[in-house]
């Protein structure tokens, strides 16, 4: 399997299947801090991340939304202080797609730079 941190999102077809169980379960080997939540019948990954202040906080939800802009595919972000909560799903399968666990993977060497 690729290294997810390598890969590019790619526009899903609109209405196309989300993920299989087993690929969710492929996938997740390389985003295991992310936990997989179902909100109201969706699929979604969700982290919570630490810092020491605000101002890390503010700085890794923007360094989040560059890589987001990059890749063209954007989650719910929430700032707080000494914490940021982000949730990857993709609306145009309504549920996980290959795109929220190469963000996730993303995210995580955000992270850890």
């Amino acid at each position: 399997m690729d290294d997810l941190k390598s890969m590019h999102c790619v526009a899903p077809k609109m209405g196309g299947p989300p993920l299989s169980q087993s690929e969710i379960e492929d996938y997740y080997v390389q985003t295991p801090d992310w936990d997989i939540i179902d909100s109201g019948s969706v699929m979604k990954l969700v982290r919570q991340f630490k810092f020491n202040n605000f101002l890390e906080a503010l700085s890794f939800t923007n360094k989040i939304g560059e890589m987001a802009e990059r890749e063209d595919h954007h989650p719910a972000i929430l700032t707080e202080w000494g914490k940021v909560t982000i949730t990857w799903w993709t609306h145009a399968v309504n549920g996980l797609h290959l795109n929220d666990f190469i963000a996730a993977a993303k995210s995580d060497e955000l992270y850890l730079s």
